[in-house]
């Protein structure tokens, strides 16, 4: 299998911005892009071997699991760390622009169509996401065979921490229903049980899309191309970021997320603890 990954990437201080992007001080930001790059290889790539000490040799593990992996990171003008990333050369490609820097994500999917019929998995990261989960793909894939190319599943978008309230929270819930009531309709199709390893679980429509990502299969990307609102640059839905990563398929695919009771079934991380650090703060912490 062939995966194509491509990652925003942006960074710029600017004192008076609430963007991570746009911090004073560029090593959290570099962290988090190397964490993203390298976790990628680290989980999907052909290199991953086990070592036989009978033998002394390495000898290849998890290749049924293993891909074609290429990485594409978009920057704008000279506003990117790069430069400064502790990452063989070959770990990805970079694809300089002259965009905005809210608007990056578009230029990512500029670059998924330009490469439709190579690839079977299609995907966009935001620059401080990290994956974990080696299974990630083959759990895409069963959902869409339970439910059709016309549903994607987006991962429950998380944080740690080891000094707040609670050690790990999931950043994504539910918005008003009224904000992606433009957009789309929940009430169509609203949840899919399944049973996965003799669990049973449930994905719901999901009120909140956004997971400053999405992974789509070569017949999902295919679909969204052809739609007459594909690039369309709409920037409705939130804020230039967030329509960037989640409006297009909004508008094209039923999105769904695992329920919050299986919340873990298809995560990612989100660098760093700015949102979970807001329980207890500005956000109640609930009684069980």
């Amino acid at each position: 299998m062939r995966i194509l990954v491509t990652i925003a990437h942006f960074f710029n201080p600017d004192s008076k911005s609430r963007h991570a992007s746009q911090g004073q001080d560029a090593q959290p930001r570099i962290q988090a892009l190397n964490q993203s790059i390298a976790s990628l290889h680290q989980l999907f790539s052909k290199s991953q071997d086990i070592i036989n000490i009978a033998q002394r040799k390495a000898i290849p593990a998890n290749q049924p699991h293993a891909y074609e992996l290429d990485i594409i990171i978009c920057t704008t003008q000279t506003k990117h760390l790069l430069n400064r990333l502790p990452l063989p050369e070959h770990f990805y490609k970079h694809h300089p622009t002259q965009a905005e820097p809210m608007l990056l994500g578009f230029e990512c999917q500029a670059v998924l169509r330009d490469c439709l019929g190579d690839y079977d998995y299609y995907c966009y990261l935001e620059d401080d996401l990290i994956l974990h989960d080696p299974w990630f793909f083959v759990k895409l894939n069963w959902f869409t065979q339970q439910a059709g190319d016309l549903s994607v599943l987006q991962p429950n978008r998380y944080e740690v921490s080891t000094h707040t309230l609670t050690t790990k929270a999931y950043i994504d819930g539910d918005l008003a229903p009224k904000v992606t009531a433009p957009f789309q309709t929940v009430q169509e199709k609203p949840k899919i049980n399944g049973k996965i390893m003799g669990m049973p679980i449930t994905f719901h429509r999901a009120l909140n899309p956004h997971s400053g990502c999405y992974f789509l299969n070569a017949n999902q990307m295919d679909s969204w191309v052809s739609q007459p609102h594909f690039l369309d640059r709409d920037t409705r839905f939130i804020s230039p970021l967030e329509s960037a990563a989640t409006l297009g398929i909004m508008k094209t695919f039923r999105i769904y997320k695992p329920s919050p009771n299986q919340a873990n079934f298809l995560e990612i991380q989100h660098f760093g603890s700015a949102f979970v650090r807001l329980i207890g703060e500005r956000v109640g912490l609930a009684v069980s």
